[in-house]
């Protein structure tokens, strides 16, 4: 870890809770079997990382450094081969309602409008909510993401960009504890993810939640990033947690105009550079 100052906390709520480990992973080795090939895939080797309630965590690294594979752990999807991943206090033996993911693909059912789409969220949760407060729960979260007047609206109805703030609908409208993404702005245009950043920023600040995000941007990991957690290419190892110590909000100011942002971007770009032509050499990339 280098030697920067903490970074900008969101709020003094949050601030409280810095101390407290609330994603905990100890020498984590996770893999897959490849039954065709009849082989075993090494994913993430001696992984420890662990991460303080109310942080936000950017994850980056070349194409096949298990990346999605840690998240995946911290979301109960896959198990470790080795090590233990703990979420507050206690080890991960399948999904739960303190976790939600948002996918870079939408993973919206088409035959469902935007509040059924919200709604589905908690359909497989235990809840003791009304109908209404149901679907004051699901209002909020859609004007949260600015979806307000298109909750009758379907899938095909919206841009890229409307869809992924669904998916992010759907997965605040649980209030979990912990909110994971992988590549959640992957699949917009340029213009659209810039935006999409601001708001995600806004959105977490409102909530406090501990996010983990995953992405291939060096400038979307430092601009939403508490700390940038730099994975080399497979089987992945942590080569670097990178405090981001610029104030918030980030995106109030012309963040690329500050000379510290760009030492960050050198200094992440520096250690991702050989490994991501490590991975290219490999068949990786």
């Amino acid at each position: 870890m280098t030697n920067m100052p903490s970074p900008a906390t969101r709020s003094a709520t949050s601030a409280a809770g810095r101390n407290d480990v609330v994603i905990d992973a100890r020498d984590l080795v996770v893999g897959y079997r490849k039954l065709r090939e009849k082989i075993e895939l090494t994913a993430l080797r001696d992984v420890n990382l662990q991460i303080r309630r109310g942080e936000f965590i950017c994850i980056v690294g070349p194409s096949g450094c298990g990346k999605t594979t840690f998240i995946n752990v911290v979301a109960g999807l896959v198990k470790p081969w080795q090590g233990t991943m703990h979420v507050n206090g206690t080890p991960v033996k399948g999904p739960g309602p303190d976790r939600a993911m948002v996918f870079q693909d939408y993973a919206l059912m088409p035959w469902r409008t935007v509040q059924e789409n919200v709604e589905f969220g908690l359909e497989f949760v235990k809840h003791d909510l009304s109908k209404q407060q149901l679907a004051d729960r699901v209002a909020h979260y859609l004007d949260l993401v600015g979806l307000k007047g298109f909750e009758k609206s379907f899938p095909y109805e919206l841009s890229g960009g409307m869809k992924q703030r669904v998916g992010i609908a759907r997965a605040l409208v649980c209030e979990p504890e912990i909110l994971l993404a992988d590549e959640p702005f992957g699949a917009v245009d340029a213009m659209t993810r810039e935006g999409m950043q601001a708001e995600l920023e806004r959105i977490i600040a409102e909530t406090g939640q501990t996010v983990v995000l995953i992405t291939h941007s060096i400038d979307e990991a430092i601009t939403l990033a508490d700390r940038v957690v730099v994975v080399s290419h497979r089987p992945g190892r942590i080569r670097e947690v990178v405090e981001v110590d610029l104030p918030r909000p980030r995106f109030e100011y012309d963040i690329k105009a500050n000379e510290r942002y760009h030492e960050l971007r050198e200094h992440v770009w520096d250690l991702l550079k050989g490994e991501a032509f490590g991975a290219a050499t490999e068949g990786e990339a």
